[in-house]
């Protein structure tokens, strides 16, 4: 089968996005693993595909797959990408609206930048250290004052493999405060190495930094390998509302491949 497809990313993350409206791609776990494997497929941290949706109200529905090939938890950068490509395809103008695997996010759409809202997080729990949510995937954050010297692909698969996450994984994020953002480093679940940048995560560093009293603004600039984001939201109480992710997501090249 000759599949084309569109090489999108999002501050360094990238992705392999298909039109899949005619239901074309069919998910297949070794096959995804293939096209984003970067020596003998396309290159990828994930796959994501464009689906109708049958949710009223949305413009379209969000698959993801991690580079591994399986299905996984929501990808805020992916999620950006995923509509600006929605965007390429003449779907959505200005915003829109779409369901992914853990619920409806609205999106707001600028030539510079696409700001994606993120799910609602109730609940934060300090771990010693550390501190654990839940910004659509799962994650744990580390706070440093080394971060340029740390070998997060160690530190983070001895995290994500331990004990505590043992049933299902977890994204690690190690973050070094600055005066005026946050430097973030992220160890990702499904890519078992360092990503350039994870939206999900850099969420929930930013609202774990405010809930630690690290940072008292409510629009948290972050920096990260890959370039630099920020994250807004409204907080009552430790439970933090309309959370948004915003930063630039750039179409990269359109191909086709065998498979």
């Amino acid at each position: 089968m000759e599949l084309t497809f569109y090489k999108y990313q999002g501050t360094g993350n990238d992705f392999v996005l298909i039109d899949n409206r005619n239901k074309i791609f069919k998910n297949d776990t070794k096959l995804v693993k293939q096209l984003c494997d970067r020596k003998f497929g396309i290159g990828a941290d994930g796959l994501i595909l464009l689906e109708n949706s049958s949710i009223a109200g949305d413009d379209f529905k969000m698959v993801y797959f991690n580079a591994d090939g399986n299905e996984s938890t929501m990808c805020g950068n992916g999620g950006r990408c995923l509509v600006r490509f929605a965007e390429f395809l003449g779907i959505v103008k200005n915003s829109a609206t779409f369901t992914a695997i853990d619920g409806k996010h609205e999106a707001k759409i600028l030539s510079d930048s696409i700001s994606l809202q993120m799910q609602n997080v109730t609940e934060i729990k300090q771990i010693a250290d550390a501190y654990f949510l839940d910004t659509g995937s799962p994650h744990h954050i580390v706070f440093t004052d080394n971060l340029k010297d740390l070998d997060v692909k160690k530190e983070g698969a001895k995290i994500r493999h331990n004990e505590l996450y043992k049933k299902e994984g977890v994204n690690v994020n190690f973050v070094e405060q600055a005066q005026d953002f946050l430097n973030v480093r992220t160890f990702e679940r499904g890519v078992e190495d360092e990503t350039l940048s994870c939206g999900t995560g850099v969420t929930a560093v930013a609202i774990a930094a405010h809930f630690s009293e690290k940072v008292s603004t409510k629009n948290v600039a972050i920096k990260t390998p890959g370039g630099n984001l920020s994250i807004q939201f409204e907080e009552e109480n430790a439970k933090y509302h309309n959370v948004w992710l915003t930063g630039p997501a750039q179409q990269v090249f359109e191909g086709k491949i065998l498979c």
